[in-house]
């Protein structure tokens, strides 16, 4: 499913300078779908006209999901291989298998916390070596922030807040045309107020872990 925020709605103001790419991979259940509506939406606040698409590979049984989120003057919101600027990576495996969409300058922000596959969960695989994978991502992008999201959404009060994490380290980077605070404010309007203090305390955590040198594997230079 692809859909544009400016369908029945303008944004603010017009700003397509900018061009950024922001591809999203995890499993069902980790929230990716709803961290590509939120970038949306702060997007749209902030003055770009956001196309988002969503593929939802048997959410609900823990199958593959991935969206995208495109700025700029595009037309569609597919990102093709080594198109994406940033990987937003929900589960280990995944992360990995989406490298070919990097190019060597890609911000990579990956959860290192391991979610078995079928064929892995029946003892038909072997999960390949998260420090392996880690290695190999990092020789090959611009950028690379490894940490166990799904621990500090735990520490912050809600399991299921993997993605507030992530957005929180996306947002404490220079890649994102708006700031911590616009998808804070985004956070505190969309999503459901039952969930929001362990939201934002998620949120925070992300960003406190981008600021803390021990989770770079790699630290980006100037992404421009």
């Amino acid at each position: 499913m692809s859909s544009s925020f400016t369908e029945n709605r303008k944004p603010k103001t017009e700003n397509p300078k900018i061009r950024l790419r922001i591809f999203l991979t995890g499993v069902g259940g980790q929230g990716t779908l709803l961290a590509s509506r939120v970038l949306g939406e702060a997007a749209l606040e902030a003055g770009f006209s956001p196309l988002v698409s969503e593929t939802h590979g048997m959410a609900q049984r823990g199958g593959i999901v991935v969206s995208t989120v495109v700025l700029g003057e595009v037309k569609s919101p597919i990102i093709s291989p080594g198109e994406a600027d940033v990987l937003l990576g929900f589960e280990a495996l995944e992360t990995f298998r989406a490298l070919n969409y990097c190019h060597a300058r890609s911000l990579v922000i990956a959860n290192t916390a391991a979610i078995a596959p079928y064929p892995v969960a029946t003892g038909q695989a072997k999960y390949p070596p998260v420090d392996r994978m880690l290695a190999l991502l990092g020789e090959q992008v611009g950028g690379l922030l490894a940490f166990d999201a799904g621990a500090w959404a735990r520490e912050a009060g809600s399991p299921l807040a993997v993605n507030m994490v992530l957005l929180g380290a996306l947002a404490a980077t220079a890649y994102l045309p708006f700031s911590q605070d616009d998808l804070r404010h985004i956070l505190t309007t969309r999503t459901n107020p039952k969930f929001m203090e362990a939201n934002l305390k998620a949120f925070q955590a992300g960003a406190d872990a981008a600021e803390d040198d021990q989770y770079w594997i790699k630290r980006p230079g100037a992404w421009h």
